[in-house]
């Protein structure tokens, strides 16, 4: 549940913010380098944890999920709805769960 409410917080930033000059002026200066390093150890840890729980998968390592979750929804910064953006966090947390 904490996994979701991050992605779906990410993305829907991402979505309502993009071309915006707030996107123009959060995305300058080494700042920026350090809250997506913080935003990418915050996520692989949700990942870790859940794959301790047997809820995520745990055949990829979790830096690499984590990586992979952040780069997908920022795909929300193209689609042309909040619910689409709803859709797309679904799909990348279908993609976590364990392999049969």
């Amino acid at each position: 549940a904490r996994l979701k409410a991050v992605l779906e917080a990410y993305a829907l930033i991402v979505h309502e913010h993009h071309g915006s000059d707030l996107a123009a002026l959060l995305h300058r200066g080494a700042h920026v380098a350090r809250a997506q390093e913080r935003l990418r150890n915050f996520v692989r840890d949700l990942v870790r944890e859940g794959a301790a729980s047997g809820q995520v998968r745990d055949d990829v390592a979790p830096e690499e999920l984590a990586s992979y979750c952040l780069h997908a929804v920022a795909a929300a910064r193209h689609l042309p709805s909040r619910a689409a953006v709803r859709r797309l966090v679904g799909v990348v947390l279908a993609s976590l769960k364990p392999p049969r």
